[in-house]
């Protein structure tokens, strides 16, 4: 991992939330795993001056590119509506732990709430790479915010939508959706992101059906290396909890290890 100047390729408003950016990555020698994130520098002035942290949408490998989906929340990420096409943006990384996808693992189920959708976007299209059968459902405030559903659809992912507005993203009714995706796709593996409610309704459906998962967990950070200690989780460890560190050992755990 390295920190270097990028080029932009594109970086543009896609719904009333979200921006999608686009950067050209030639000449980066490290292999990025979906998952992983980079630590991206805002603005070339003091203010902000931490770095935002953002886990990779695509990951291009024929065009040597990587693509960015983030909600335009704070200053920072405010700051970064300002970056235009031809200038550079200084990115740090790839950082983390990554997904893995096992050989056994031949249907895998993806739940994915607000920005978590781009998290997994990159696992998704990596499984479909793998010729795994891959079913997301999607949750969100709107269908405004569902950005990442038809590029999804577009590569073969089964993918089901549920949303605040339209009341179907209540846990139950999601509960009830999850259930009934796994007797008609014979899911071997979970895979989650974006809400802690709905990482509790996959972590007791992994017990109960004794399914292996993985979450990414997403935190503030501060150094995003681990020396800093700003972004701590708590997980399992045997009989134990202990505290883990989202931007190293993370932000990918094990779904029955994470503390909820």
């Amino acid at each position: 991992m390295e920190s270097r100047q990028v080029r932009i390729i594109s970086n543009v408003k896609v719904s009333d939330r979200y921006w999608h950016m686009i950067v050209d990555t030639s000449g980066m020698k490290e292999t990025v795993e979906p998952g992983q994130f980079f630590n991206l520098l805002c603005d070339d002035g003091l203010y902000p001056f931490l770095r935002r942290p953002l886990s990779v949408y695509r990951i291009n490998s024929d065009s040597n590119t990587l693509e960015f989906l983030y909600l335009t929340k704070g200053i920072g990420t405010k700051k970064m509506t300002e970056l235009h096409a031809g200038g550079k943006i200084d990115i740090f990384g790839p950082l983390g732990t990554g997904f893995k996808i096992n050989d056994s693992e031949q249907a895998i189920l993806l739940l994915a709430r607000g920005v978590g959708i781009a998290t997994l976007a990159a696992l998704a299209y990596k499984a479909i790479d793998y010729n795994k059968r891959v079913i997301a459902i999607l949750s969100a405030r709107s269908q405004n915010d569902l950005l990442a559903a038809d590029f999804l659809t577009s590569i073969g992912v089964t993918v089901f939508k549920v949303t605040d507005e339209e009341g179907t993203s209540e846990v139950t009714k999601v509960e009830k959706l999850v259930n009934r995706i796994l007797i008609e796709y014979e899911i071997h593996a979970l895979y989650t992101c974006g809400s802690k409610r709905l990482a509790r309704l996959m972590q007791n459906v992994a017990k109960r059906e004794g399914l292996p998962g993985e979450i990414a967990l997403e935190e503030h950070m501060g150094c995003a290396m681990g020396v800093c200690f700003a972004c701590v989780c708590n997980i399992y460890d045997g009989n134990e909890i202990k505290s883990a560190r989202v931007c190293v050992e993370g932000p990918v755990f094990p779904l029955e290890q994470v503390v909820l």
